[in-house]
C-alpha cells in the first residue's frame, strides 16, 4: 500500500472462504501507514493460533493485521458424471454418398471408452458386397445411416435381411457446422446408434414399397397430364377459343372431339358445335360461339402434339393402375375397408395401404402416426410462447392424399365429418378445418387396420347429443338475441325432438 491511502480491515466478503482464513481484528491503525518488509509472528498453535503482519516498521505508530489460521475445508465430493445406457456394444455407422460408403465401426471398451475403425467403400454391387463381408467379420449387428435422396437405397438392399438397420433422418443428426467430414459423419452415427439415439424412419416391406413406387410414379405422371392439359388451354386463349368456357373437362370426350376437328382443320363453328354431348351444361349455340376464333396452322400443329402427349400419359397412367391392382390383391381386404370411410375411394384407400403399410405395430399410438404425417401442429414454443403452430412437412405423398379425400368428405351430407368441419370452420377457418377433418380419417383408418374393425359412421348430429343441454342454452341465447322470448318444453320420448313453444 503507497502512502496516502487509508488503511481499513478486510471485510468477510472480501477475504472470503476462497481464501483460506477469514479477518479478526487491526490493533491500532493510524490515518497513513507503509507496507512493512519486516516478517510477520505466529502465536499459538492449533485452531487457535493467529498470524500478525506488521504495516509500518519499528519505532513508528504500530499497525498490525491479525489473521487467524482456519483448516482446510473438507475435500468435495468426487462429481457424478452423467452417462449414457449403451444400447449396442458393437454397431457401426454409414456415410452414404452416390459413389462413396464411409463406413465406422465402433466397439465399445472398458471404462466407457470405444474405439472406432473408419473404411471407405465404393457402391457399386461387389463393393457393397465386400462391406457386408467386413462388418460381418466385425461381428456388427447394427448399422445406421442417413436417408441421403436415394442413394441409400441400394445399401439397404444388400444389407437387409443380415443386419438390423436403423434409417435416420438427415436433418435429426446433423452435425455442428464447421465439423463436418465424411469420417466424423460416420462416427457420429456410430456413436449416436450405439446409445439408442437415433430414432429410425419408416421403411415399408419390399411388397409394399413396390406398390408405393407404382402409384407415386402414376401421380407424378398425372401431374405431367395436368400440365400438358393447361397447354392446350393456354394455346386455345391464345387462337380465342373459348372452350374451356362451357366445357369443364377440355381433353373430356366432348372436347376430345371438338380438338380432333380443329386440328383437322376444320372452321365452321355449328360442325364444332354439333361434336358436344347432348349432357353438356352449355347449349348449342352457346357452344358455337365459343368455338369461334382465329386458328391458324401453328396453333394445330401445337395442339396435336401436347393432345398426342396426354392420350399417351393415360396410357401410361392405365398401364401402372393395371400393375397395382395385380400387386395389391394380397391386402384387398384393407382396400376395401378403408373404401367405408367417406371420401377415400379406391385409388385413395391404395395409396393410403401402400404409404402406412397394414402393420400398425411399428407405430406407438394413433398420435405417433399422425405427427408422422404431419397432420397435427409443430412444437415451437419458447420462454412459455408458442411462436408457430404450422404443421411440419411430414409424410407429402400421404397428406395429400388425404387432405383430397377430406374435400371429398366434407360434401358427403349425414356424415361425422362433414359435421366436423362446419363445426370448425366456423372457428379456425376452412383450411385448419380441413386439416382436422384429414387428421381423423387417418385416426379412423389407424384403429380399422389395427383392430380389424369396421368403419363406424357418427352421424352429423353426434356433437349435438354431445351434451344437449349446453347446445339448447346456446340456440337459446341465439333466439333472445334476436329478440324473442324462449320457452323450452321437453317432448315425450316417442315424439321427435326439435320445436320450442
Amino acid at each position: 500500500m503507497s502512502s496516502g491511502t487509508a488503511l481499513r480491515s478486510p471485510t468477510k466478503d472480501e477475504t472470503g472462504p476462497g481464501l483460506g482464513y477469514e479477518s479478526c481484528a487491526a490493533a491500532v491503525f493510524r490515518s497513513e501507514v507503509d507496507w512493512c518488509n519486516e516478517p510477520g509472528i505466529e502465536f499459538g498453535r492449533g485452531s487457535s493460533a493467529f498470524h500478525e503482519v506488521p504495516l509500518a516498521p519499528s519505532g513508528a505508530s504500530r499497525a498490525v493485521l491479525r489473521f487467524r489460521f482456519i483448516e482446510e475445508p473438507p475435500p468435495l465430493p468426487a462429481r457424478k458424471e452423467a452417462t449414457v445406457e449403451l444400447k449396442y456394444e458393437r454397431c457401426a455407422g454409414l456415410d452414404v454418398h452416390k459413389e462413396t460408403v464411409v463406413a465406422c465401426v465402433r466397439v465399445a471398451m472398458a471404462g466407457g471408452k470405444a474405439s472406432h475403425e473408419v473404411r471407405s467403400f465404393g457402391t457399386t454391387t461387389s463393393a457393397l458386397l465386400e462391406l457386408s463381408e467386413w462388418l460381418e467379420t466385425c461381428q456388427i449387428k447394427a448399422v445406421g445411416m442417413e436417408a441421403t435422396g436415394v442413394y441409400w437405397r441400394p445399401v439397404w438392399h444388400v444389407l437387409e435381411g443380415d443386419f438390423e438397420l436403423t434409417l435416420a433422418n438427415a436433418r435429426a443428426v446433423k452435425g455442428l457446422p464447421g465439423r463436418k467430414t465424411d469420417v466424423n459423419d460416420a462416427m457420429w452415427l456410430s456413436d449416436l446408434l450405439a446409445h439408442g439415439l437415433i430414432r429410425g424412419n419408416f421403411v415399408p416391406e419390399r411388397p409394399m414399397a413396390e406398390i408405393r413406387d407404382f402409384l407415386r410414379t402414376r401421380k407424378q405422371f398425372a401431374r405431367e397430364k395436368v400440365r400438358h392439359t393447361q397447354r392446350i388451354q393456354k394455346i386455345l386463349e391464345d387462337a380465342n377459343i373459348k372452350l374451356d368456357s362451357v366445357i369443364s373437362n377440355v381433353v373430356g370426350t366432348s372436347g376430345r372431339r371438338i380438338l380432333r376437328a380443329i386440328i383437322a382443320g376444320t372452321t365452321s363453328k355449328e360442325f364444332l358445335a354439333s361434336l358436344g354431348s347432348s349432357r353438356l351444361k352449355a347449349s348449342k349455340e352457346e357452344l358455337a360461339e365459343a368455338c369461334r376464333g382465329f386458328v391458324r396452322d401453328p396453333h394445330r400443329f401445337l395442339l396435336e402434339v401436347e393432345l398426342d402427349e396426354v392420350e399417351h400419359l393415360e396410357a401410361v397412367i392405365s398401364k401402372l393402375e393395371g400393375e397395382v391392382a395385380k400387386r395389391i390383391e394380397p391386402f384387398r381386404g384393407a382396400v376395401e375397408m378403408l373404401m367405408e370411410i367417406p371420401g377415400v375411394g379406391e385409388l385413395a384407400a391404395r395409396t393410403i395401404v401402400s404409404e402406412i403399410g397394414i402393420d400398425m405395430n411399428r407405430f406407438p399410438s394413433d398420435a405417433h402416426l399422425i405427427s408422422w404425417a404431419g397432420l397435427c401442429p409443430r412444437s415451437d414454443e419458447s420462454a412459455g410462447k408458442k411462436r408457430s403452430t404450422r404443421i411440419r412437412d411430414g409424410a407429402p405423398w400421404l397428406r395429400e392424399v388425404l387432405v383430397q379425400c377430406a374435400w371429398s368428405a366434407t360434401r358427403a351430407k349425414g356424415s361425422y365429418l362433414r359435421a366436423l368441419f362446419y363445426r370448425l370452420r366456423a372457428r379456425r377457418g376452412p383450411l385448419k378445418a380441413l386439416i382436422a377433418v384429414a387428421r381423423t380419417m387417418l385416426q379412423s383408418a389407424y384403429h380399422m387396420l389395427r383392430n380389424g374393425e369396421a368403419y363406424r359412421e357418427l352421424g352429423e348430429k353426434h356433437f349435438d347429443t354431445l351434451n344437449q343441454m349446453r347446445t339448447a342454452r346456446r340456440l337459446v341465447q341465439r333466439l333472445q338475441k334476436m329478440g324473442y322470448a324462449v320457452n323450452i318444453t321437453g317432448l315425450p320420448a316417442a315424439e321427435p325432438a326439435g320445436s320450442f313453444s
